[in-house]
């Protein structure tokens, strides 16, 4: 792997892509369990440090990126809102634009040395944003134009009520970020071994769910594929029944991801002392 250049930073743009991957894709970053998503893995990764290239020629900031990141992904959610396949298509295509900007804020921060919390706060806003927008789109778009209440408000109503489900299924893992600091303790690895209970049945019905991941279900990524596999399906089967049917079947299994979070938190290491 080519070595880091002492020289990276703010006033020099990367002379070479395998210098820019090597300043902004370090091992940590690249091995990262929980905070790299599949498709970055899979290949949003390989191609990220061509966009970060041309980013780096602008004057735009990181944070600058990752409000652009945010504007994609609220974007992600509006196109839901166009009715049939070629509004999920649409939100499949800005969500997987989303994921890739995301991969470039980071990388533009660290060939620049500009990693800041502000960074952070704002790539939290945006990914709970998009991701609580999104379940609202469905609601409305489950709805069917033009909406009629007081009818429709049950569709509405379970959007909110899904949307509120991810978004404090999302916020767990913050929340033992908060609790270890203000106990005093240290960071945890993002790792395996931290996260895992400590035995016994949650144990067992972790290792059980990988099989059945619907935990996995709740990222703006996986949304957008979801509803596009939703489309395709009311195109023989008709619409907004489909639609209406996965909104009905997301929100028990949200609220079953979100007790099933918590349990296996308490259950880990991550909450101990």
């Amino acid at each position: 792997m080519p070595q880091a250049d002492a020289t990276a930073g703010p006033g020099r743009p990367p002379s070479s892509i395998a210098e820019l991957r090597a300043v902004a894709q370090p091992p940590e970053v690249r091995l990262r369990r929980n905070a790299e998503h599949w498709v970055a893995s899979l290949y949003l990764r390989d191609l990220s440090p061509y966009l970060t290239w041309l980013l780096l020629r602008t004057r735009i900031s990181a944070n600058g990126v990752t409000g652009l990141m945010i504007l994609v992904g609220w974007s992600t959610a509006a196109a839901l809102l166009i009715p049939g396949i070629w509004g999920a298509l649409l939100a499949v295509v800005l969500g997987q634009l989303q994921m890739l900007i995301d991969c470039c804020d980071g990388e533009v921060a660290r060939w620049r040395r500009t990693s800041s919390p502000a960074g952070v706060f704002l790539d939290k806003v945006g990914h709970y944003t998009t991701e609580a927008l999104i379940p609202i789109a469905i609601g409305i778009r489950a709805a069917a134009y033009p909406l009629e209440f007081p009818e429709d408000f049950l569709w509405t109503t379970l959007a909110m009520l899904l949307a509120l489900l991810i978004v404090l299924n999302k916020a767990l893992n913050d929340m033992v970020h908060v609790a270890r600091a203000n106990a005093g303790l240290s960071k945890l690895a993002d790792t395996e071994g931290e996260s895992a209970p400590r035995g016994g049945l949650v144990a067992k019905l972790r290792r059980a769910a990988r099989f059945v991941p619907f935990h996995r279900l709740y990222h703006s990524v996986e949304l957008t594929l979801i509803m596009l596999a939703a489309a395709v399906v009311g195109l023989f089967v008709g619409q907004p029944f489909v639609d209406r049917f996965v909104l009905i079947a997301l929100v028990p299994l949200a609220f079953l991801a979100l007790v099933g979070h918590f349990v296996a938190i308490m259950a880990s290491r991550r909450v101990r002392a």
